[in-house]
């Protein structure tokens, strides 16, 4: 984060006495990356944040891969993805490699246990449904389109409105780090006028959910070793009544971003949103097509040769990608070319406009799949660049 946020009480000085009301010393606790070259917050606890009363056995939880035959374009149709499970344990992998794991969930249970991730940082976008994440940093409402920024190490505890629509979350997670690209900021860490989006699109954590004197049974997932270790507490992780520094969740909502348009077409870098170890994230909005008058507005056929594209479909009139429903996912793999589908180019001269939405995770490394991958696969995608009615598949705005 290039922004220093501070809330609730913290002592003048940093790794000083600071006690609560009571007299009892507050248990000071140094949340960094990097060892302690990175960023970092400080926290102020009731009680210590090792304190546990319970560790249960370990429960492994290694991904199983599914091996297509082929190497070759996919397409999953997560659109009837069935609902069920908590926002955390209903996660289900679905492609991945050493650097980034995708997972998806439709969750029609509230969680009722807390969550530390001990792997990596998440980024969970929120494509249906409304709530709050609940952290040891505070709490943020969420709603269709944000991006969930979270560290490692947060504990937090997602609370689904119950009113609200069925939910769908797409979960990245990186053993790495998510950062802000530093094409956006400045040396002072500040955005750039040129960024899509600025330090007010960015909502951090708008109120403590203090617990600190609060006992009794509470439950600790760890996910950690590709598996989860669960604790047992014998009061309320949420006891943290002040802390400050640059390392906490926050909230963007895709639908804040800034596309870009051109002259003629603009190709992926130009929707970057964050970046990860030998990976980005852009998101890929509504926006002006390309204006020349000789324009092809789709985008030119390209080879993958060291990367693969996930695409994520979430919103817009697809009426012009013939075989792509809303919770559509595809890849792009490396060493294979991609681009518009037979007739599109010709098809599409003269629009103007574009009203598709997608996440896009553009990896450096390939990606493997996880089992759940196989049973949505769609066999006929890899085929649609054919020409006939066939050939009437998706194209590709990318």
């Amino acid at each position: 984060m290039p922004m220093y946020h501070v809330m609730g009480e913290v002592p003048r000085k940093r790794h000083t006495q600071f006690r609560a009301p009571d007299g009892k010393l507050y248990v000071e606790e140094v949340f960094g990356l990097e060892g302690f070259d990175g960023p970092e917050s400080i926290l102020y606890h009731r009680r210590s944040p090792a304190r546990i009363s319970h560790a249960r056995p370990f429960e492994p939880r290694p991904i199983q891969e599914w091996v297509p035959n082929e190497w070759a374009h996919r397409h999953l149709r997560f659109a009837d993805f069935p609902v069920g499970g908590d926002p955390v344990r209903g996660r289900q992998p679905f492609m991945f490699n050493n650097d980034i794991t995708m997972w998806y969930v439709r969750p029609d249970s509230q969680q009722e246990f807390f969550y530390r991730n001990g792997m990596g940082d998440e980024i969970v976008f929120i494509h249906e449904g409304e709530g709050t994440l609940r952290t040891m940093f505070g709490s943020i409402p969420y709603g269709p389109g944000d991006y969930l920024v979270i560290p490692r190490g947060t504990i937090y505890q997602f609370e689904m409105t119950p009113s609200s629509e069925p939910q769908r979350h797409l979960v990245l997670e990186t053993p790495g780090h998510f950062s802000i690209p530093k094409d956006y900021r400045n040396q002072w860490g500040q955005l750039l006028e040129h960024a899509p989006y600025y330090h007010r699109d960015l909502r951090r954590p708008t109120e403590l959910d203090y617990h600190g004197d609060e006992s009794g049974a509470f439950e600790l997932h760890l996910r950690v070793n590709n598996g989860f270790q669960v604790y047992e507490l014998d009061h309320h992780p949420f006891d943290v009544v002040g802390w400050d520094g640059y390392n906490y969740p926050f909230a963007f909502n895709i639908w804040d971003f800034e596309p870009k348009a051109g002259r003629l077409h603009q190709p992926p870098p130009a929707h970057l949103t964050f970046r990860g170890p030998r990976f980005v994230i852009c998101s890929f909005m509504p926006r002006m097509l390309d204006w020349d008058k000789d324009a092809i507005v789709v985008p030119y056929h390209h080879s993958n040769l060291d990367s693969e594209e996930m695409l994520y479909y979430f919103n817009g009139n697809f009426a012009s990608r013939k075989g792509i429903d809303l919770s559509s996912i595809t890849l792009h793999p490396s060493g294979l070319p991609h681009g518009p589908q037979p007739g599109l180019d010709e098809k599409t001269i003269g629009m103007h406009w574009t009203d598709e939405a997608a996440v896009m995770v553009d990896t450096f490394r390939p990606l493997k799949y996880a089992a759940v991958a196989e049973q949505w696969d769609d066999p006929a995608y890899k085929y649609s660049w054919n020409d006939g009615p066939a050939g009437e598949g998706p194209m590709t705005v990318e």
